[in-house]
C-alpha cells in the first residue's frame, strides 16, 4: 500500500483549499474526505511518501490562510488493515 496522508481542518472551506493545493503540488490521490462534526473535515491522500509529504505541507500551508488546521498526518508504510477504516472508496 502506498503512503497515506491525513489533514484535518476546522472548515470546508480550510479543506476544499486544502485538497485543491495537495492535488495540484504533487502526484497524489484524493481518497476522500470525512465530516466529523462541530465543523472539522479530514481529508485523506495516497501515494509515494515523497508525493504525500508535499501534498500535505501545501495543503496545510493553504488552509491555514482560510482557517485552522487541526491535525495533519502521514503513514509511510501503513498496514492493509487500515483500509477498513478509510472512505469505501478508497
Amino acid at each position: 500500500m502506498q503512503a497515506i496522508g491525513l489533514l484535518e481542518t476546522r472548515s470546508l472551506t480550510g479543506a476544499i483549499d486544502a485538497t485543491d493545493a495537495m492535488t495540484k503540488s504533487a502526484e497524489v490521490k484524493l481518497v476522500g474526505t470525512v465530516k466529523i462534526g462541530s465543523g472539522l473535515v479530514n481529508v485523506v491522500v495516497t501515494g509515494d511518501v515523497a508525493a504525500v509529504r508535499a501534498a500535505i505541507k501545501a495543503g496545510k500551508e493553504a488552509a491555514e490562510l482560510v482557517g485552522e488546521v487541526y491535525a495533519t498526518h502521514v503513514i509511510p508504510q501503513p498496514d492493509d488493515a487500515i483500509t477498513k477504516i478509510l472512505p469505501s472508496f478508497y
